[in-house]
């Protein structure tokens, strides 16, 4: 009952989004749309920019459906930017209403589900410090955010499919060989 009570207020604050800009929409309207009391709100998120970080972690989610490893982070990576795509509204409201570094806290989440499992299975066999790993995560996560806050800002105009597959090109390979330095010292 807690998921669909949480996805019946995503609905409502995404319908709402629909109407009006975030920072105009509160707890009551999101509640009278959905048809359940503020309390039950309360119960499940403290307060709107939570609901907005749940949902964005949600749609994540079923983006990224297990498109975490080294062979297929470009399709998890891609999916995401179709999921910001599909939901276009909710996302240019919420960017054009709060300030990048919460628009990054909600952001960096998606692309931390998508980075640990390719970093864990390529440093499999190798002894590299979970410091290390991190930093390697952070570096990656500040470079997908950024790239995806950039094509958010130019108004999604960039085919993700091609914005994707000139990062690959970048990026490929420089994972393992990083993974494989770190791993001498």
């Amino acid at each position: 009952m807690s998921q669909v009570t949480k996805r019946a207020l995503e609905t409502s604050l995404k319908n709402l989004l629909l109407q009006k800009p975030l920072d105009k929409i509160t707890i009551n309207d999101i509640t009278a749309d959905c048809g359940i009391n503020r309390m039950t709100f309360y119960y499940h998120f403290k307060d709107i920019y939570d609901l907005v970080e749940w949902s964005c972690l949600e749609d994540a989610e079923k983006a990224l459906n297990n498109k975490k490893t080294y062979d297929t982070w470009e399709q998890g990576l891609l999916q995401i930017f179709y999921a910001v795509q599909a939901n276009k509204p909710f996302i240019m409201n919420v960017y054009h209403c709060v300030s990048r570094e919460r628009v990054e806290k909600y952001l960096m989440p998606l692309t931390d589900k998508l980075l640990v499992d390719v970093i864990e299975e390529q440093s499999k066999g190798l002894f590299v410090k979970q410091t290390d790993k991190d930093f390697i995560a952070q570096i990656y996560s500040y470079v997908l955010v950024g790239l995806m806050l950039d094509w958010v800002a130019d108004d999604m105009k960039e085919d993700p499919e091609k914005l994707v597959e000139r990062l690959a090109i970048v990026i490929q390979g420089n994972l393992s060989a990083a993974l494989h330095r770190l791993c001498d010292h």
